[in-house]
Formats: C-alpha cells, structure tokens, sequence
C-alpha cells in the first residue's frame, strides 16, 4: 500500500486521517504526505531518543498524578473526575488509580452513569453529583477538551473548588 493523502484532524487533541491506495495505483502523491514526514523529522521522530524517553515521560506523569492524589487526601480534600473517556481510563488504569484516591467521575452520557470505570471500578455519576459533593478538586480526564469542559464547569468556583488535567502534565484549567 502507498499513502498518497493525509489530513490534520482535531479531534482527540491532534488525529491524522491516513489515506492509502495499492502500490500498483498510478495515483498521485499530494504534497500534504511530505509535509507531514517533514514534522515528523523535525519533532525528531526519526532520532531513537525520542522513543526511549517516552517511557520516562509517561512515568513522569503518572507519578506526579499519583502523589498529587495522594496529597489531596492526606489533606482530606475530595478529588472527582469529569470525563469517562477512554484516554482518562487509561492514565487511571497506567497509575493504579482507585476509588480511594479518586471518589467518582461525572459524565454527561447516561449511558454511562450507573457504571464504573474499566479496571479501577471508579463509578461514574450524572454530572449533578458535582454540585451534590462539592469536591475540592476536579480532574477533566478528556484533556483535549479542558476549556470547554472547565467553562462548563465554572460554578465550581462557588464552594472554590478547581479543575485540573493530568496530562501533559498537571495543572489548574481556568474556567
């Protein structure tokens, strides 16, 4: 197979769709396939250590997640999560994170309300149950939609509770 087209998508914080024919095809190569091979060179992924430190960085993350969890509840301050996407299931999966450490997570979708998330069993409650708690922190899993999702959620403000994403790092998302 030849890739002869690709498009920048935003969907999921940055996605490629990858258009490829059969190696006998005459069809043309766009311009947009040697665009994006040239961004790949130059992010350098054509150099080995970029692969190598994506372990230590994932790590890095996770650990800074993990000890923030942890300093929340030695603070008796509760965490919640907004967001029961897979990529947040991920990163709670990668870390080990369980209830204990992380109450509930909201999410709008009643298909998944009544649930729990994959692997760390955390439930997943209709998002009314952040103004029922009130917790003092709020994880929006989906990072790549962190704005809307914290403008949403701007009445956590009013028992000053804030909203953060774990991913590329952590940090407090204005609202």
């Amino acid at each position: 197979m030849n890739i002869f087209d690709i498009e920048k998508l935003s969907t999921h914080g940055g996605s490629l769709r990858i258009y490829g024919c059969l190696e006998t095809s005459d069809r043309p190569i766009e311009h947009s396939v040697q665009e994006i091979l040239d961004e790949e060179e130059d992010f350098g992924l054509k150099s080995l250590e970029v692969y190598q430190s994506f372990q230590k960085r994932a790590d890095n993350i996770k650990n800074d997640f993990i000890s923030f969890l942890i300093e929340q509840k030695r603070a008796g301050l509760q965490v919640a999560g907004y967001g029961a996407a897979a990529k947040g299931n991920t990163l709670l999966n990668y870390a080990g994170i369980k209830p204990d450490l992380l109450s509930f997570i909201c999410d709008a979708a009643q298909s998944k309300q009544g649930k729990y998330m994959p692997g760390s069993h955390i439930p997943i409650l209709p998002p009314e149950a952040l103004q029922e708690n009130k917790p003092d922190v709020i994880i929006i899993l989906p990072w790549n939609l962190k704005a809307e999702i914290a403008e949403h959620l701007s009445y956590v403000r009013n028992w000053n509770g804030e909203c953060l994403t774990a991913i590329p790092s952590l940090e407090k998302v204005a609202s």
